[in-house]
């Protein structure tokens, strides 16, 4: 083989690989562009669907305000007529039977603590109070209710422990 055979054909194949190169670039351009179009399209998807789901909070928040404003709005207007009324003492009985079946609806149960063991979970230590006749940790007196919702606790009772005397 002769040398300008040689250096022709190491022309042609680097002209090859030239064209193969460039066409690799084109390709890959092309994949690079499809990926920055998929990913432009995600992040729009993704931000519809924030807006989205921030308009639905907002809007559940609303619909929450308006379930329990409503109810106040009603106890509202039967202590303005307890008020009013020369014998209120049955008009305040049909508020807090209103609010005992707000309460049951909405599962808040108060907790029954008196005579109950102390416990640390439901109950909130005000004070201890020494007594000759009792157990020790025992409740004795509530100062203020406590309530669950659901099972769980909302808030804890406040209350007085018994702590037997030491003679």
């Amino acid at each position: 083989m002769s040398t300008t055979e040689s250096t022709s054909k190491k022309k042609h194949s680097n002209s090859k690989k030239s064209v193969n190169l460039k066409n690799e670039i084109e390709q890959l351009k092309e994949d690079l562009k499809e990926n920055k179009n998929q990913l432009l399209r995600t992040i729009a998807d993704f931000q519809n669907y924030q807006k989205r789901m921030e308009k639905e909070s907002k809007l559940k928040e609303i619909e929450t305000k308006q379930k329990y404003l409503s109810e106040l709005i009603d106890l509202n207007e039967l202590l303005k007529k307890a008020y009013e009324d020369k014998n209120p003492k049955e008009g305040l009985k049909l508020i807090i039977d209103n609010i005992e079946k707000f309460f049951e609806k909405e599962q808040i149960k108060c907790i029954e603590c008196i005579g109950k063991k102390f416990d640390h979970n439901l109950h909130n230590a005000v004070t201890t109070l020494e007594k000759d006749d009792c157990e020790d940790d025992v409740i004795v007196e509530e100062v203020k209710k406590g309530y669950m919702i659901n099972d769980k606790l909302f808030r804890p009772s406040h209350v007085i422990v018994a702590k037997k005397k030491e003679n």
